[in-house]
């Protein structure tokens, strides 16, 4: 019996009953403080751009020299006596078909100071410079990724909510759209305030996420619309009431959906590229779990409530809300029976015969006061004619003399 009563069991039947519509100004002021941290952060801290991005230089050292501390604090020595004052910026274990290697990224060199970086690391760790491998990355490549990812996330954009418009409505799509713009904004303030390198790796990962957080939010908006198709025919419920209970119903089901999507992206994210060492794994698995988890509250915590806030300026809408507050004050002052059929089909009917049964309730009460009672005279007539004669006195010949 416990645990059919418990908060699992009422959220998996949609009767926990949370009031997250109702609590859409804390929900809107706690995003939109995040909102401005997170533009803050990225106004004036930045990201910490990859060199795909930036441009720079990248060596490969075998991981036979030793452990990935050893090889980093040996190229920063280097890149310090013939670099130029160069530095590492990332380094992290890859995988390819020579081996195991430690990839280290500096800032930008030119080639005579890569050749050199390149020979004096080989020295100190005593190898074959040959087997250390140099590159360099342009940074045209990393801004013709960026261009090509928002022209992507435009038309992505405009054609989600042209389907959102033909599939629901243009409120739901609109509160969608923002629920997507403020995943993105919140994702890449986290980004921004812990450190999180940006590669190309992670503009895939967050047109990724795009799709996930709009799978959540027309889940959500589905059972929105089951619940308030026809909604003004009966004044049981506001929108507000109707919108809220689809998310209760809805809640469990998002949050099984969210679980199971970030468990492999998780054990991409701390499995592969922090007990296993596959950096490359690394800058897709978290935005990928980050993003993930933001969708999830995004979908019920902003797109929800912001599309109650659209819909209760429908004029229609508007006045349905104010005839369910109408008919509950009758009821809390008696007026109305609380059981009462509340339909508006119901009400019509009701209005048109209460005032025939009132008419038909008044023939009856005066049909009742005119018939007369069994045995008794006629109303208006006396027993002795108009001048008090006699009984029968008005009877033939009664008048005649003998």
């Amino acid at each position: 019996m416990a645990a059919e009563t418990g908060l699992a069991s009422r959220l998996y039947r949609g009767e926990a009953g949370l009031n997250i519509v109702g609590r859409r100004k804390l929900w809107f002021s706690i995003a939109a403080v995040l909102v401005v941290i997170a533009l803050g952060s990225v106004v004036f801290r930045g990201f910490s751009l990859g060199i795909e991005f930036e441009g720079g230089n990248s060596f490969q050292i075998p991981t036979s020299v030793g452990t990935m501390q050893d090889a980093e604090a040996t190229a920063n020595q280097s890149l310090t006596t013939a670099g130029g004052g160069a530095h590492v910026v990332t380094a992290q274990k890859v995988g390819g078909a020579g081996g195991e290697f430690y990839e280290l990224r500096t800032t930008q060199l030119n080639s005579e100071q890569a050749e050199a970086v390149r020979v004096d690391v080989a020295q100190r760790f005593g190898i074959d410079p040959d087997q250390i491998s140099a590159n360099r990355v342009s940074e045209a490549w990393g801004s013709q990724v960026t261009n090509r990812a928002l022209l992507g996330l435009v038309i992505f954009i405009a054609l989600v909510t042209v389907y959102l418009i033909l599939r629901f409505e243009l409120n739901m799509a609109i509160a969608a759209i923002f629920s997507l713009v403020m995943n993105l904004a919140l994702t890449s303030g986290i980004y921004s305030i812990v450190g999180f390198e940006v590669t190309p790796s992670t503009i895939v990962g967050f047109l990724t996420i795009l799709g996930f957080a709009l799978y959540d939010v027309v889940v959500v908006f589905d059972k929105v619309q089951e619940n308030t198709r026809g909604i003004t025919a009966n004044n049981n419920q506001t929108y507000g009431e109707a919108a809220n209970l689809a998310v209760n119903q809805s809640l469990m089901r998002s949050l099984n959906t969210s679980v199971v999507a970030l468990l492999p992206v998780g054990g991409i994210l701390f499995i592969g590229a922090g007990l296993l060492g596959a950096g490359t794994l690394k800058d897709l698995g978290l935005v990928l779990f980050v993003g993930m988890a933001m969708a999830f509250l995004t979908s019920i915590l902003l797109a929800t409530p912001l599309l109650v806030v659209l819909k209760n300026r429908d004029p229609r809408i508007a006045a349905h809300n104010k005839r369910v507050e109408a008919r509950r004050a009758a009821v809390a002052r008696g007026e109305v029976p609380a059981g009462k059929s509340t339909s508006r089909r119901t009400e019509r009917v009701e209005e048109q015969v209460e005032p025939v049964a009132a008419e038909e309730a008044g023939a009856a009460a005066l049909a009742g006061a005119a018939a007369p009672k069994v045995g008794a005279r006629p109303a208006g007539k006396r027993s002795g004619g108009a001048r008090g004669g006699r009984p029968g006195g008005n009877r033939p010949g009664a008048g005649k003399r003998r």
